[in-house]
C-alpha cells in the first residue's frame, strides 16, 4: 500500500520562532542595561496585570467562545509549526492518478482509508461516487472558503491583542499617575508610581509589536499554506475526475511549490 496522506501533523520546535522571542526581550533588557538602568525597574507585577489582563478581557469580549478557544489553540504552532507536506500529497496524488488511469475510478475506493484528514476523504468519495468534476470543484471549494475563514477568524485574536495592548498600556500610565498624584505628599511612594507608569506603556507597545503581531502574522501564513495545500488536492482530483494524464497532474501541482 502506498504511502498514507498525512497532510497536516505537529512539527518539530520552529527554532526561528524561539530565536526571535529571546532576541527581542534581550535587545530590551540590553537596551535598559547599556542606558545603566537596572533591569529590576523592568519588572512591574501591578503593570503587567494591567496590560495582560485588561488586554485578554477585551480579545474575551469581542470574540466567541469557540473562536477564543481555538485562536489560543493555534498559539503552540509559532513554537511547533505544522510540517505540510507538499510533496507527499503530489505523490500521492499521481499515485492515484496512475491507478484510475489503468483501473478505472472505481478502484480508488480502496485508497479511502488512506485519507488521513477529512478534506480528501471526502472530495475522494465524491470522485469514487462519480459526481461530475464542476460539482466536486462546488462542493470542495465551499470546504476550502469556509476552512479559511474559521482559521484566519481564529488567529485574529493574536491581532486584536495587538492592537489592544498598546492602549491598555497606556491606562496603565494613567493609572499609575494617579497613584503619583495622590501621593505626593509622601515621595517614598513617587518612584513606584512613575515606575507603573512607564513600565505599562513599554509592557503595552512591547506586547503588541514583539509578541502578539508577530504571532498573528506568522499564523496568516502557516493558514495560507495550508489552504494552498487543500487546493492542491482539489487540483489533483479534478485532473483525475478529467481522465488526465497523470504525468500533466504531476507537473501541474508540481507548479504550487515554484
Amino acid at each position: 500500500m502506498s504511502t498514507p496522506i498525512n497532510r497536516i501533523h505537529q512539527g518539530k520546535m520552529d527554532s526561528l520562532s524561539i530565536l526571535g522571542i529571546a532576541l527581542a526581550l534581550v535587545a530590551i533588557a540590553g537596551g535598559q542595561w547599556v542606558e545603566g538602568g537596572a533591569l529590576g525597574s523592568l519588572l512591574q507585577g501591578s503593570a503587567f496585570l494591567i496590560v495582560v489582563g485588561g488586554t485578554l478581557g477585551a480579545v474575551m469580549l469581542q470574540s466567541p467562545m469557540s473562536t477564543f478557544v481555538q485562536g489560543l489553540t493555534m498559539g503552540r504552532w509559532i513554537f511547533a509549526s505544522p510540517v505540510i507536506d507538499n510533496n507527499a500529497v503530489i505523490v500521492q496524488l499521481t499515485a492515484w492518478a496512475d491507478a484510475a488511469r489503468r483501473e478505472g475510478v472505481l478502484a480508488l475506493e480502496s485508497r479511502l482509508p488512506e485519507c488521513k484528514d477529512a478534506f480528501t476523504r471526502n472530495g475522494l468519495q465524491m470522485l469514487v461516487d462519480g459526481f461530475e468534476p464542476d460539482k466536486i470543484r462546488e462542493a470542495m471549494d465551499t470546504e476550502i472558503a469556509a476552512y479559511e475563514t474559521r482559521q484566519r477568524m481564529a488567529a485574529r485574536i493574536w491581532e486584536s491583542a495587538g492592537g489592544y495592548a498598546p492602549t491598555i498600556g497606556i491606562l496603565g500610565a494613567v493609572l499609575g499617575l494617579i497613584h503619583v498624584m495622590e501621593n505626593l505628599t509622601d515621595p517614598t511612594k513617587l518612584g513606584n508610581g512613575i515606575a507603573v507608569a512607564f513600565v505599562a506603556t513599554i509592557y503595552g507597545v512591547a506586547s503588541a509589536n514583539l509578541i502578539f503581531l508577530p504571532i498573528a502574522g506568522k499564523l496568516r501564513t502557516l493558514i495560507q499554506a495550508q489552504v494552498t495545500q487543500r487546493e492542491m488536492v482539489l487540483d489533483g482530483l479534478l485532473g483525475i475526475a478529467n481522465g488526465e494524464n497523470p504525468k500533466l497532474i504531476k507537473m501541474r501541482l508540481q507548479g504550487y511549490l515554484r
